[in-house]
């Protein structure tokens, strides 16, 4: 049964963030020396839970105050009403374009997280509703975040069209083909955020260096990470450059960083913070998030980001000099202290 047209959306409820994805149930594993061989069993020293996927970048802006829109199917089983209440009623997410799908499985990933990587072993199916149908009729907002796929969505050339800033992002190859086509896709989008192996492979570049100069020639603002050596930056609308380093933290669980690093990247971007700046914020972010269980509830927003600022940059000299920018962009109230993933008593 074709389910009813959605309602049209005030002008002043335009969402700041819309998203559309892939929606996970993410179980997380930590404490672990070395990965299981067959016919064995390992105990871990740690566990969380929460919403993965698409929802690392939905709380993640929530957290900034930014007005976020989700468009996800969930599954209409117990992992679904999970992720439902989560983000819609602790985190306040728009879920008004998300659709219950009957009979369908919320696809479940366990995350194996070892230092700075993890292994992920995930169930789940094809959603019997494609982004472009979950889109239909959504309102134009402030920005949208995107993950490029090897075929173009049309929602995305509606959103550039009305006014939407499009955010990109893009995902390993497992065939490893890096089909280059996938980059005319840029010609919708603000900005295009791959990390250092995506951008080199995509661009047929050997340095980050060679595949920013490429990527400038495509996108206005083109943004590439490399882990713990940071992230380099061009934005062609202001003609600045920058290269910053990460700030130095224990992993404990890196899943979702990048996502974080994204979400933190365009809550800067609307703010009209300069390039270095959004930078280090965005790195900031993603340093503080892969102190804890999971993705999505990882994400520290303003909290986060202004217990660390009073607590721990603001009391250190070089911290101070790098960060000194938040002192100014801190807002007076940030809020109550944000939920992180159940976990296992003992890793409390």
């Amino acid at each position: 049964m074709a389910e009813p047209p959605l309602p049209e959306v005030p002008a002043e409820a335009l969402p700041d963030v819309l998203l559309t994805g892939l929606l996970f149930y993410d179980l997380v594993l930590t404490g672990l020396d070395r990965p299981p061989t067959p016919g064995e069993e390992i105990w871990t020293g740690g566990m969380g839970c929460g919403p993965g996927g698409i929802a690392n970048l939905a709380v993640a802006a929530a957290r900034y105050g930014l007005t976020t829109s989700l468009a996800t199917v969930l599954g209409d089983d117990f992992y679904g009403a999970y992720c439902r209440d989560v983000l819609a009623r602790r985190e306040g997410i728009d879920l008004s374009l998300s659709r219950t799908a009957p009979g369908w499985s919320t696809p479940v990933t366990v995350s194996i997280a070892r230092g700075d990587d993890r292994a992920l072993l995930t169930h789940g199916q094809e959603p019997p509703y494609a982004q472009d149908e979950l889109m239909r009729g959504a309102p134009a907002a402030r920005a949208a975040v995107v993950h490029l796929g090897a075929e173009p969505q049309e929602w995305l050339g509606k959103a550039a069209a009305s006014g939407t800033r499009i955010f990109a992002d893009v995902g390993w190859d497992p065939t490893e083909r890096w089909p280059t086509e996938l980059l005319d896709q840029l010609a919708l989008c603000h900005a295009f955020l791959p990390n250092e192996g995506e951008a080199m492979s995509y661009t047929r570049t050997d340095s980050p260096a060679a595949a920013l100069a490429r990527l400038a020639d495509l996108v206005p603002v083109a943004v590439i990470t490399l882990g713990r050596e940071g992230a380099l930056a061009v934005d062609q609308t202001t003609g600045e450059h920058a290269r910053v380093e990460a700030l130095d933290t224990e992993v404990l669980d890196a899943t979702g960083a990048g996502d974080v690093f994204g979400a933190s990247f365009v809550a800067a971007s609307l703010g009209g913070w300069p390039l270095a700046d959004r930078l280090r914020f965005a790195g900031l972010a993603a340093g503080l998030s892969v102190g804890r269980h999971g993705g999505a509830l990882a994400a520290p927003g303003w909290y986060g980001i202004d217990r660390w600022w009073r607590t721990t940059g603001r009391k250190d000299l070089g911290l101070r000099r790098a960060y000194g920018f938040l002192a100014d962009r801190l807002p007076a109230d940030p809020g109550p202290p944000v939920h992180h993933a159940p976990v296992t008593p003992h890793t409390l």
